[in-house]
C-alpha cells in the first residue's frame, strides 16, 4: 500500500494511525531523515540513489511481511513521489520510468490530498505554491496506475476515509 501526496498531506501521520488499526508495519519516508542528515535536501545527482534506497527500504519490508511478521504494509511515499520531484525540482524525468515500474507493485496508492493545513517543516517544504504545483503532477502520474483512491478529510474522518477504501479496495 502507497501512501503518496505533495508536502505536507498526512503521509507520515495517516501511515501510522493505518497501521495501528490493521497490525501492519510502515516503511517511512527516507527523504526526511536523509535531509536531517545532510542538512541540505537532495540536488540532482543524488535523486536516483535516493530513490533506490526508498525501494530497497520496502522490498525488505515486504520481505518480512511475506515471512508473517505484519499483515499489511504501508509505504510513507513511494518512490514515484522522488521522480516527481525531480521532474519538479530538476526538470528531469530520467526517473519516472523506474518509479512507474515499482508503483505497479502496490495493490493500491492512497493518493492524499492537500486539505490539511500547511506546517513548515525545515528543510523539505516549500510552501502552498510548490504543494500545488507538486500534487498536479503526482496527479498526472498516478492517472497511469490502477486502483488509485483519493484520501481527504481531517483527523478522524481522514483516517475513516483511508479505512473505507482499504477496506473496499483490497
Amino acid at each position: 500500500m502507497c501512501l503518496i501526496g505533495a508536502e505536507c498531506t498526512g503521509k507520515s501521520t495517516l501511515a501510522q494511525q493505518l497501521a495501528a488499526q490493521t497490525g501492519g508495519q510502515v516503511v517511512p519516508e527516507l527523504l526526511r531523515d536523509w535531509c536531517v542528515r545532510h542538512g541540505r535536501t537532495p540536488r540532482r545527482d543524488e535523486q536516483a540513489a535516493l530513490m533506490q534506497a526508498q525501494i530497497d527500504a520496502e522490498n525488505q519490508a515486504l520481505a518480512l511481511i511475506n515471512q508473517g511478521q505484519g499483515a499489511m504494509l504501508f509505504c510513507e511515499c513511494g518512490p514515484l513521489l522522488t521522480a516527481v520531484y525531480s521532474q519538479f525540482y530538476f526538470a528531469d524525468n530520467s526517473l519516472l520510468a523506474a518509479a512507474h515500474l515499482h508503483h505497479q507493485s502496490y495493490a493500491m496508492t492512497l493518493w492524499l490530498q492537500p486539505d490539511l493545513p500547511w506546517v513548515a517543516d525545515g528543510l523539505q517544504r516549500d510552501g502552498l505554491a510548490v504543494q500545488a504545483a507538486v500534487q498536479h503532477l503526482l496527479g498526472q502520474q498516478l492517472a497511469m496506475h490502477t486502483s488509485v483512491v483519493r484520501v481527504s478529510g481531517v483527523g478522524a474522518a481522514r483516517l475513516q476515509a483511508a479505512m473505507f477504501a482499504l477496506a473496499h479496495e483490497t
